[in-house]
């Protein structure tokens, strides 16, 4: 069995820092409703993503994953190569791989819709459990 403590223990610290950020967006979105952008003259109002330009939506859907995809991936092999359950790893790489095939099905639906908020919340477990699989790997 190969470890990597260092690496293991940074991203699960980064992962959970991760998860706090992403919830402060969230949150803010929300106050401002708010569903694509940041409130800039390209945002999109919440309930309103269905009239975001193709352009608009095709970007944060793509940023979307590359925002959330290789934490997940380090984490995954991380906690992998540290021997966590062979169950836990499995699990973890389908919520992960479920949660961002989901999301972008819901980026152009307007909210509430259970895809993009699916999607989101399974990527969001998965990366908070490895997190902590993660920590109590490497303590």
């Amino acid at each position: 069995m190969t470890t990597i403590p260092v690496t293991l223990a940074s991203a699960g610290i980064l992962g959970l820092l991760y998860l706090v950020l992403s919830a402060r967006v969230v949150m803010a979105r929300g106050k401002y409703k708010i569903g694509l952008g940041d409130n800039a003259a390209a945002s999109v109002a919440l309930g309103k993503e269905h009239e975001a330009s193709p352009l608009h939506v095709a970007v944060r859907t793509h940023a979307n994953f590359a925002e959330n995809v290789p934490l997940a991936l380090v984490l995954l092999g991380g906690i992998e190569a540290a021997g966590a359950a062979h169950w836990v790893v499995e699990l973890l790489a389908v919520l992960l791989v479920a949660g961002r095939i989901s999301h972008p099905f819901g980026m152009l639906r307007p909210a509430p819709n259970p895809f993009r908020a699916g999607g989101a919340m399974l990527t969001w477990v998965m990366i908070g459990w490895a997190s902590i699989e993660a920590l109590l790997l490497v303590i």
